[in-house]
């Protein structure tokens, strides 16, 4: 990558909710020297911006604005040649974000992005992955809560059972991740999650391409797991197949690294302690997939939450996330870890966002080019970034006494 660009990193659609967030994180983290900048189509809210963050910090006063357009590709170009590293908060990213991608494979430039949307992923690596490879560039999606916790909380447990020797080469390797959360969602998150339950068929077929596409990985089994909803002994709780982007993630992560061994599963659960709280969500799940399905309901739901808006201050204070995995090889060897966190799809997403760049501009990384997932692309060094930064990565004794996290949660 060419060190003489002018920038290390560029956030464009700094002036959204996650993206004003992850400018104030970097504003108070960015190591000295860290040439950054902002990016986005309004001048004015630029500017705006740079004077809050000014507020936090003096040297942000100066901090460059640079304009571009997600529907003007040559900005997107400019932008990207201009950097090192590009964090992308524009979403959703299916309608706004291809053409940020497709200018940062052809520069070979390091592109992030929070990204939960599967069907995007999928025709990202379909139609750009091939050029990133030739260019140098690391394309890597879903650096938010989805999907840093369960990606590095799986090679995070594979760590600790490879050290107290319960890992030997050639084992089969099962982990199991269940989830809770408790916090309230933006507009922008709401609206990307309607659009994905809108196109459920589009999804389907653009992970079937994709998987013909593909390079199999010879002599290796990964598979993701699922089931019915169970009472889970080990969550101490109700376990619910989560069919997020996590899972899949993961898998491609295990692909990528030969250390998750010549056959590895993969069980992404949310936790649920209360059946009413589980039958609850259920419904409420249900109705919105069918809601997303007729255009009109679709677009007043969509309406409930303007773009830009998200939680208070206040509600991200006391919002917060537990994921507990369960690592094993077979009778006797089971390992329990955990990460954990405060706000997940905000304040610790803004911060995993921000790391994540952080780490590709400057750490001392892997060989790798194309679409690549966290764990492969950063690795432990991202869980090191992170505990500095106050995330929590846990080994446990053993099960947790009560379902995990805290407060009711889902």
């Amino acid at each position: 990558m060419d060190a003489d660009r002018p920038y290390d990193l560029v956030l464009f659609g700094a002036t959204g909710f996650t993206g004003a967030l992850t400018a104030a994180y970097l504003a108070a983290n960015a190591p000295d020297g860290c040439r950054w900048a902002l990016a986005g189509r309004n001048r004015a809210k630029l500017e705006a911006l740079r004077t809050r963050l000014a507020a936090l910090n003096p040297r942000c006063a100066d901090l460059p604005l640079l304009a571009a357009d997600a529907a003007d590709p040559a900005s997107l170009r400019a932008v990207a040649a201009s950097a090192r590293v590009v964090i992308s908060t524009v979403g959703p990213y299916l309608r706004y974000g291809e053409p940020l991608v497709a200018a940062c494979a052809d520069t070979g430039t390091d592109y992030v992005d929070l990204t939960g949307e599967p069907e995007f992923v999928d025709l990202m690596y379909l139609r750009h992955h091939r050029r990133a490879v030739q260019t140098g560039a690391r394309l890597v999606h879903s650096c938010g809560f989805d999907s840093v916790p369960h990606d590095l909380g799986v090679l995070f447990t594979l760590e600790r059972m490879r050290a107290i020797d319960v890992l030997p080469e050639g084992a089969a390797v099962s982990v199991r991740g269940f989830v809770r959360a408790g916090g309230t969602i933006s507009g922008g998150t709401f609206a990307s999650a309607l659009s994905a339950m809108s196109r459920l068929g589009a999804a389907g077929r653009a992970a079937r391409e994709r998987r013909a596409a593909e390079p199999r990985t010879a002599g290796r089994r990964i598979r993701t797991t699922a089931g019915p909803v169970r009472r889970s002994a080990e969550a101490r709780a109700w376990a619910v197949p989560l069919p997020t982007i996590d899972a899949q993630v993961v898998a491609r992560s295990a692909a990528a690294r030969p250390d998750y061994g010549p056959a590895f599963s993969y069980g992404h659960y949310a936790a649920v302690r209360r059946l009413p709280v589980l039958l609850a969500g259920a419904a409420g799940l249900a109705a919105l997939l069918v809601a997303a399905q007729v255009p009109p309901l679709r677009r007043a739901l969509t309406g409930l939450r303007r773009s830009g808006d998200g939680p208070s201050a206040e509600q991200r204070a006391a919002s917060w996330f537990t994921v507990r995995f369960v690592g094993d090889t077979g009778p006797g060897t089971r390992v329990f870890t955990e990460v954990s966190g405060g706000d997940p799809g905000y304040s610790e997403t803004a911060k995993m966002l921000a790391e994540s760049a952080l780490s590709l501009a400057y750490d001392d990384l892997p060989p790798t080019a194309g679409q690549v997932t966290p764990a492969a692309a950063m690795g432990t060094a991202l869980i090191d970034r992170l505990t500095a930064a106050g995330m929590r990565f846990t080994v446990l004794d053993g099960p947790p006494a009560t379902a995990p996290g805290r407060g009711e949660g889902f």
